[in-house]
C-alpha cells in the first residue's frame, strides 16, 4: 500500500518533515490559520494554501486506501487476486484507475453475458479466445457451436451459442482497465462538445443563444461554457453530446484485440467488439469524460468564487464612525438607519424625497437633523430601486450644510436575506425587516467582513454559476475562505458578533454564543485570559483562539496584536533586556531591530516567530486591509437608457469570471468587461487585473436595452 506521508510529500514538492508535522498537528485538533501563523518552524514556514492542499490531499489518499482494502478484500474473497493485480491496486494514486481495475470483480447485475455463462456457454467463448492468436488453427466457428445447443438450456441454434459467447467476450473486453484508460484519455484529447437548441425555443428567445449551435474540443472548453451547458440541458432548453471518430475508436480496440489473420475469427472479433464499445463501454466512458470535466469545471469556477468572496471580504472598511444608513425607495420611501461608531442601531425613521416637493424638503430636513444629532461621518447608500435618485438627493442636502459626512454606495447583495434570516430576528426582533436591512448596509460600509459573515456567501453575488457546481465542494471552500478571512484580520473581542466569532479557529457556535453571553453578563474583556472563564472554553481552544481575538485597550498592550499569549515572557524578557516598558511596545520593536533578533532564538522559537513578533510590536493594533477607496458615479447617469457608447465612466468591480469582470457603473444593471476589453494586452486570467471591490474607469461599448445588457472596456480607459 502507498506510504501516504512520502507520496504527499513527493505531489506536494514538500520536506518529510513539513508532512509529519502538519498531519500531526491536523490530529493534535490545530487549525489551518492557527498553524500557518503560530507554527511556523514545526513545518518549515508552510502557509495556508500549501496546509489546505495538504489536508485535501491527504483525505483524497486515506479514503482512496480504504477503498483499496475493501477491493482487494473482495477479489481475494473471490479467489481471483493474482501477485500483479495486487501490485497494480496497491501502487494505483487515483480513484477511477482503482475503480477500473476492480470492474471484472465488481459484483455485477444479471448482464447478457452472465446469461450465457448460465446457459454453459463459456468454455465456446474460452475456445474462440484460443483462435484469436497470430499463427492460430483456423477452425469453422460454426462447428464449433452446434456442440452446444441445447433445448433445457434455451440454446436453439449454433448461431446462438456464438451470440452468447461474444457477449461474454464483449464484457470482458468492455472490462479491460488499460483499454477503458487509453479511450477515456482519447474522448478528453480528441472529443469534441456539441450542443443545440431545442427546436421548441426559437432564435433569439434565450439566455443560451451562443449554444445555438456550439461546439469546442473537450481538452480546452472554458468551465463557464461546461457550466452553461450542464445548466441549459437540465432547464431542458438545449441538449449537448461529445462528438468523436468512431472509426478511429473502433479501429484502436480492434489493434489491440485481434491477433489471428483468419477473416472468419477477424469478422467474429470485429463484430463483437463494436457491440462492446457501443453497447457497454461507450455511454459510461462519455459520462466518465463529462464528470472529470464537470468537476473541472466546478474547482475553477470555485477558485474563481473563492477569489471574488476574499477581495469582498478583506474590502477596506471605512472606519467604525457614526453612521447613517439608507435603503432607498421610491413610494415605499427611504429606511433610514442611525449606527453609532460600534455599529449599535441607535434610531430609524421613514424618508419620502421622491413622492414630490412636499415631501423632499421635510425629508431633507430630517436628514438634517440626524446628521447634526449624531455627528454623522459616513453615509452608506443601498444600490438597489432608487439608489442613484436617492444618492442624488444626499447630495443636495449636503451642499447645504457644513458637516460633509462621506457619501458612499453600498453594494447590498443579500442584505434582504440577511434581514430575514433567523440571525436578524434574533439580532433585531423588535424591527421591521426593512429597517434590518438598512442597518446591514451601514455595517457592510463600517466593517465589511463583521457584516457579511452572516450572510450565506452564496447570496452575495460573486459566484459564477453557483448552484451548478457540487455544492458540498462549494460549501466547503467558501467556510475555508471566510475562516481564513477573519483570522488574517483578526477579531475585536469586545464587539465581534456571535457569527463573526464563530469564524475563529478553535471556537465553535456554542462558545461564539458562550463568549458573547459572558460579555453581556460581564462587561467587557480586560484580558484575553479572561477567556478561560467562558463556559466550554478550555485551554485547547484558547490556545487556537487566542491569537485571533484582539482587545483594546485592554490591561496589557499585547492583547490588542496578533503576538499569541504563549509569547508574552518572550516579549516581556526582551522589554526588560532593552529596558523599555511593555506598554511602549513601538519602542520595543524598534530597539530590537537595532539588537537582531539571533539572541532569543530557542528549540522552540526561531527567526519566523520573532519576525512576527517584531511586525506586530511595530505596528500593534493595525489593520492589514487596504486604505478605504469609493467610486463617485456620474452625475445625471441613472438608468440604462442614460447611456451612450463612448462615454467614461468610473465604476466598481462587483464580480469577476473566468471570461471578464462585471462593472457597477450605478444604472442598477451591472455592465460586463469582457476578458478581451479588459487590458490592451492578451489576459489569461481576469482575476490577474482586476478583483472585487475595486474602482476602475470604463467606456461605453454597447448597450442593450432590449436584453439590458451594457458592454464596457478598461482599454485605454486611464485608471
Amino acid at each position: 500500500m502507498l506510504n501516504i506521508p512520502q507520496t504527499l510529500a513527493s505531489e506536494l514538492n514538500l520536506k518529510p518533515f513539513q508532512i509529519e508535522s502538519a498531519l500531526e498537528l491536523f490530529a493534535e485538533g490545530a487549525t489551518i490559520p492557527f498553524i500557518a501563523r503560530y507554527r511556523k518552524e514545526r513545518t518549515g514556514e508552510m502557509d495556508e494554501v500549501q496546509l489546505r492542499d495538504l489536508s485535501d490531499r491527504y483525505s483524497y489518499l486515506t479514503e482512496l486506501e480504504e477503498r483499496k482494502a475493501a477491493i482487494l478484500n473482495s477479489i481475494n474473497e473471490q479467489g481471483k487476486l493474482t501477485p500483479e493485480l495486487k501490485a497494480k491496486i496497491e501502487t494505483c494514486l487515483q480513484k477511477n484507475e482503482l475503480e477500473d481495475l476492480y470492474l471484472p470483480y465488481r459484483p455485477k447485475r444479471r448482464t447478457r453475458a452472465t446469461i450465457a455463462r448460465e446457459k454453459g456457454l463459456e468454455s465456446l467463448a474460452e475456445f474462440i479466445k484460443s483462435l484469436n492468436v497470430k499463427n492460430g488453427p483456423l477452425v469453422p466457428l460454426e462447428l464449433e457451436a452446434v456442440k452446444y445447443i441445447s433445448e433445457e438450456k434455451g440454446v436453439k441454434s449454433g448461431d446462438d451459442a456464438l451470440k452468447g459467447a461474444a457477449d461474454i467476450l464483449a464484457e470482458e473486453v468492455a472490462d479491460k482497465a488499460e483499454l477503458r484508460a487509453y479511450l477515456r484519455d482519447y474522448l478528453l484529447d480528441e472529443g469534441t462538445f456539441v450542443s443545440h437548441i431545442k427546436d421548441e425555443h426559437a432564435e433569439g428567445t434565450t439566455k443560451f443563444e451562443m449554444y445555438r449551435s456550439f461546439s469546442a474540443k473537450v481538452r480546452n472548453i472554458a468551465p463557464h461554457n461546461l457550466l452553461a451547458l450542464c445548466r441549459g440541458e437540465n432547464e431542458g432548453i438545449l441538449s449537448f453530446e461529445i462528438s468523436y471518430d468512431e472509426d478511429t475508436v473502433l479501429s484502436y480496440i480492434e489493434s489491440q484485440e485481434i491477433k489471428t489473420k483468419h477473416r472468419p475469427i477477424r469478422a467474429f472479433y470485429q463484430e463483437m467488439l463494436k457491440d462492446a464499445f457501443n453497447r457497454l463501454m461507450k455511454t459510461s466512458l462519455i459520462n466518465e469524460v463529462i464528470a472529470e470535466k464537470k468537476l473541472y469545471a466546478d474547482i475553477e469556477s470555485i477558485k474563481t468564487f473563492e477569489t471574488n468572496l476574499r477581495e469582498l471580504l478583506l474590502s477596506a472598511p471605512a472606519g467604525m464612525k457614526p453612521t447613517m444608513a439608507v435603503d432607498p425607495g421610491f413610494r415605499t420611501g427611504c429606511k433610514v438607519a442611525i449606527l453609532d461608531q460600534t455599529g449599535k442601531f441607535l434610531e430609524y425613521q421613514a424618508i419620502f424625497p421622491h413622492t414630490g416637493a412636499d415631501g423632499r424638503v421635510k425629508a431633507a430636513q430630517s436628514v438634517k437633523n440626524l446628521i447634526e444629532k449624531y455627528k454623522i461621518e459616513l453615509i452608506a447608500i443601498g444600490n438597489g430601486t432608487a439608489s442613484r435618485e436617492t444618492d442624488e438627493f444626499i447630495g443636495d442636502v449636503l451642499k447645504t450644510i457644513d458637516r460633509k459626512p462621506v457619501k458612499v454606495i453600498v453594494n447590498e447583495s443579500g442584505a434582504s436575506i440577511y434581514s430575514a434570516s433567523k440571525l436578524a430576528g434574533q439580532e433585531f426582533p423588535d424591527l421591521d425587516v426593512t429597517v434590518r436591512g438598512a442597518i446591514s448596509i451601514g455595517r457592510r460600509l463600517q466593517d465589511p467582513l463583521a457584516e457579511l459573515v452572516k450572510i450565506d456567501p452564496k447570496s452575495i453575488g460573486v459566484g459564477q454559476y453557483q448552484h451548478d457546481v457540487d455544492q458540498k465542494l462549494l460549501k466547503k471552500k467558501l467556510e475555508e475562505t471566510v475562516e481564513s478571512c477573519v483570522n488574517y484580520v483578526g477579531v475585536d473581542l469586545n464587539t465581534a458578533s456571535s457569527q463573526l466569532l464563530t469564524f475563529v479557529s478553535g471556537i465553535t457556535s456554542a462558545v461564539a454564543n458562550n463568549i458573547v453571553a459572558y460579555r453581556d453578563a460581564n462587561g467587557t474583556f480586560k484580558n484575553r485570559r479572561q477567556l478561560l472563564k467562558v463556559p466550554k472554553l478550555g485551554p485547547k481552544a484558547f490556545e487556537q483562539a487566542a491569537g485571533f481575538l484582539r482587545i483594546r485597550g485592554g490591561e496589557n498592550p499585547l492583547d490588542n496584536t496578533a503576538v499569541h499569549p504563549e509569547s508574552y515572557k518572550l516579549v516581556e524578557n526582551i522589554a526588560s533586556d532593552l529596558k523599555v516598558p511593555i506598554n511602549q511596545v513601538t519602542q520595543i520593536a524598534e530597539n530590537l531591530k537595532k539588537t537582531g533578533l539571533k539572541k532569543y532564538l530557542t528549540d522552540t522559537i526561531g527567526e519566523p516567530t520573532l519576525r512576527d513578533i517584531l511586525s506586530e510590536l511595530e505596528k500593534p493594533g493595525r489593520d492589514p486591509r487596504a486604505e478605504f477607496k469609493y467610486a463617485t458615479f456620474k452625475e445625471g447617469i441613472k438608468e440604462i437608457t442614460d447611456l451612450k457608447v463612448g462615454m467614461e465612466l468610473e465604476g466598481v468591480v462587483t464580480n469577476v469570471a473566468n471570461f471578464g469582470a462585471f462593472v457597477d457603473v450605478g444604472v442598477h444593471q451591472d455592465g460586463l468587461v469582457h476578458i478581451s476589453q479588459l487590458a490592451d494586452r492578451f489576459v489569461d486570467d481576469p482575476k490577474k487585473i482586476v478583483k472585487v471591490g475595486q474602482v476602475v474607469k470604463v467606456r461605453v461599448m454597447e448597450v442593450n436595452e432590449k436584453l439590458k445588457r451594457i458592454g464596457l472596456s478598461m482599454k485605454a480607459a486611464k485608471q
